[in-house]
């Protein structure tokens, strides 16, 4: 069993950065490829960015290429997401995710373990 807990949300201005956080319990962590998936009021959850149990593999979404950046650091059990030049339209809960099968990528169902969500709120 992994739990995840996020952090690091608010309310930033656009073009402010944000740097999330997802905490994992387990010794298993390391394992695991590791996602972010966001969900705005009245629409469907979908996918961010993912990275490989290494570090070394990344999946991004379009709309966030070049903005976003996806990290790990194994020894910490945590993975980051670092959030620039926000838009109003990145204002979502944000979820990390943890697959076990260390498949990863932009499919949720793939993914074994989902944390509380935090909420990013961009002001225009």
């Amino acid at each position: 069993q992994v739990q995840l807990v996020e952090s690091g949300g608010g309310l930033v201005q656009a073009g402010g950065s944000l740097r999330l956080s997802c905490a994992a319990s387990g010794r298993t962590f390391s394992s695991y490829a590791m996602a972010w998936f966001r969900q705005a009021p009245g629409k469907e959850r979908e996918f961010v960015a993912s990275i490989s149990w290494r570090g070394s593999g990344f999946v991004y979404a379009d709309f966030v290429k070049g903005r976003f950046t996806i990290s790990r650091d194994n020894t910490k059990n945590t993975v980051y997401l670092q959030m620039n030049s926000l838009r109003p339209e990145d204002t979502a809960v944000y979820y990390c995710a943890a697959d076990q099968a260390n498949i990863g990528g932009s499919t949720a169902r793939r993914y074994d373990y989902w944390g509380q969500g935090t909420q990013v709120t961009v002001s225009s």
